[in-house]
């Protein structure tokens, strides 16, 4: 009980050490950018995005007012497949220089384009601007709080389910932090009021005046043909840190129940891993000391278990040995980039200001990760005495790529037909293709060619030349009874920070709290591995001993858990009504689902393997 009880102590502390790494270390940009009084700042904008939709769009699909000359930013790949396309925008905004109202242009709307204005207000569009590379946040009053911030601003709003009106006004409130030794300012914040203002009070094109203060709204319908764009801007002064401007956003939900609900997840799961290592070992050692009595009692030790009555079939290869190293390679790939960006992502080294780079970083550790993948499926291959090694090595690495993209590219003609910039763009596809074809693939290949040559996995017993019938299983051995069985508890230490994450996916939060997220994802390699032991040992004392497939399916049981918690989020969180929407939501959930399963799935399998193999070597077989 002593040494239990030190061990939870290590443990607290080293959660806490963590949790206080997303803290110690958090570098929410690469370095300030440095301002005079009457620079230029510039405001940008990213695009349009709908939680009912999850379509994004370019900002200049809609009839905003255009500068002079339009230039696009150069991009990473992660905010291309976000749907990014970051712009310049008419805004005109010095450093520390008041703009009083003014009108930006008048814009000319066909049927078209004012029939496309209703929908995107009618669908709960939000405009995402950047300025200084801080994201435009509208303030809400909140009792508990003071305030609470919304990423971006509506578009417009409906009142009485019929009538719309467009915030073509924009009152735009910067906050400044300006160097105590130095004549210079650094942008700390960036918050916006959007307003519904009638044109008719508006003055001509680039005019400032005393308008904002006038009642009137713009009311938008599809047969509206004038349309005219006015903003003010507002400069404060501010005691925040230029390192802290993100503790603003990034502090926008409950961070209590957030953490009370992760700490309370990993309770309850190494409780649960506890209990059941230590019926394990317990049972275990009871059935490796009678095994190893003597003759006469051996046969007495036999009928109580009969996990050793299958020592001659418990290594016999099972059938698709192919299909079963390709999944487990690719799942050695998923660990690999889990676990090292979670690590840079705790480090604070892709953070929510570097936008994309979360996904860029994953995208290329996935490729690199490739060697180890097809390191580690070539020697199992081997082991299990398969002969096609340049097939399965190639196999390897295109069935969970190419499963990935050829489900993506499906849905890109949906997002295509939509017209969202959400669409990955046929030279990123390209580019996909060629980083596919020219690296992950050699990578997995070497890698596949040095694990082959390897020594294969030596099995502390050999196999008989005739199988052993297997008897007729109990009800609850069933294998999808199993899988639900087993999915419960790895499920358990993820479901919390689920929430959070799809709410980050689909709802365009941020996601920030990766030390808890490196403890989840610790918690559940230690989760799936106990439940796929605990469910082979428990099959092999039934002496069947077709565990290699089992295994692997068993583990990944947490992603069916994972899959009707997607179902239950999109029903009560979620209002998406459309086709398209839904088609994309559950498109790239199954993604998602399909990858957690592929993951969960190879950590049980080497789990039970590494278990098997320790069981079986501390007996004494005839």
């Amino acid at each position: 009980m002593t040494a239990f009880r030190c061990k939870f102590l290590v443990f607290c502390l080293l959660a806490s050490s963590l949790c206080c790494l997303t803290t110690a270390f958090y570098v929410p940009g690469v370095a300030p950018v440095e301002f005079n009084k009457g620079d230029d700042v510039e405001i940008k904008a990213v695009k349009l995005t709908s939680s009912k939709t999850q379509l994004p769009y370019e900002y200049y699909s809609l009839p905003f007012c255009k500068p002079t000359v339009v230039e696009y930013k150069t991009e990473n790949l992660g905010e291309v497949l976000r749907g990014d396309r970051i712009v310049n925008t008419a805004y005109n905004v010095k450093m520390d220089k008041d703009q009083g109202c003014t009108t930006i242009c008048e814009q000319t709307l066909d049927a078209k384009m004012a029939k496309t204005l209703v929908q995107r207000i009618k669908e709960d569009y939000s405009v995402h601007l950047l300025a200084d590379n801080l994201p435009a946040a509208t303030v809400w009053p909140n009792d508990a709080s003071g305030m609470q911030l919304e990423h971006g601003f509506k578009l417009g709003l409906v009142r009485d389910d019929k009538e719309l009106y467009i915030n073509n006004h924009l009152s735009i409130i910067l906050h400044y932090n300006k160097q105590p030794d130095e004549d210079t300012y650094r942008v700390v914040g960036f918050d916006v009021q959007p307003r519904s203002l009638d044109s008719s009070v508006m003055l001509d094109a680039g005019a400032t005046g005393d308008f904002c203060h006038e009642q009137g709204q713009q009311k938008i319908t599809e047969e509206t043909t004038k349309l005219k764009f006015s903003y003010e801007v507002q400069w404060k002064a501010s005691n925040i840190r230029w390192a802290s401007r993100w503790d603003s956003y990034l502090g926008m939900g409950d961070v209590q129940i957030h953490w009370f609900s992760i700490v309370n997840s990993i309770v309850v799961v190494l409780f649960l891993a506890g209990v059941l290592t230590m019926i394990i070992v317990r049972t275990l050692r009871r059935d490796i000391a009678q095994y190893n009595r003597e003759d006469d009692d051996l046969e007495d030790a036999l009928e109580e278990t009969g996990w050793k009555l299958v020592h001659g079939d418990v290594f016999r290869p099972p059938k698709r040995i192919m299909l079963l190293v390709s999944f487990v390679g690719a799942g050695v790939q998923l660990f690999g980039m889990a676990i090292i960006t979670i690590a840079i992502a705790m480090l604070g080294m892709l953070s929510p200001s570097s936008r994309g780079s979360l996904l860029t970083a994953s995208f290329v550790l996935f490729i690199l990760m490739g060697v180890f993948g097809g390191y580690f499926s070539g020697r199992l291959y081997k082991s299990l005495k398969g002969q096609l090694w340049k097939r399965a090595a190639a196999q390897t690495a295109l069935l969970y790529p190419g499963i990935c993209a050829a489900i993506a590219f499906l849905l890109n003609f949906f997002i295509w037909g939509k017209h969202s910039s959400g669409a990955v763009p046929f030279t990123t596809m390209l580019a996909i293709l060629a980083m596919w074809f020219g690296i992950s693939l050699p990578l997995v290949v070497i890698g596949f060619y040095f694990g082959y040559r390897k020594q294969p996995y030596e099995n502390p017993v050999r196999t008989n030349q005739i199988p052993r019938q297997v008897p007729e299983q109990q009800w609850y051995m069933n294998p999808f009874i199993s899988v639900l069985m087993a999915g419960i508890l790895p499920f358990g230490a993820v479901f919390i920070e689920l929430f959070f994450i799809f709410t980050a996916i689909w709802e365009n939060q941020f996601y920030y709290l990766f030390g808890f997220l490196f403890l989840v994802f610790v918690i559940l390699v230690i989760a799936c591995s106990q439940i796929a032991i605990v469910m082979v040992y428990f099959q092999l004392c039934a002496e069947d001993y077709h565990w290699w497939w089992k295994s692997f399916v068993v583990s990944g049981g947490a992603a069916v858990y994972v899959f009707f918690y997607s179902m239950f989020y999109f029903h009560t969180q979620l209002s998406i009504s459309a086709f398209v929407p839904t088609i994309l939501y559950f498109g790239y959930t199954f993604i998602i689902v399909f990858t957690f399963w592929i993951l969960t799935g190879s950590i049980g399998f080497f789990a039970s393997y590494s278990f098997i193999r320790k069981i079986y070597a501390q007996v004494k077989i005839d």
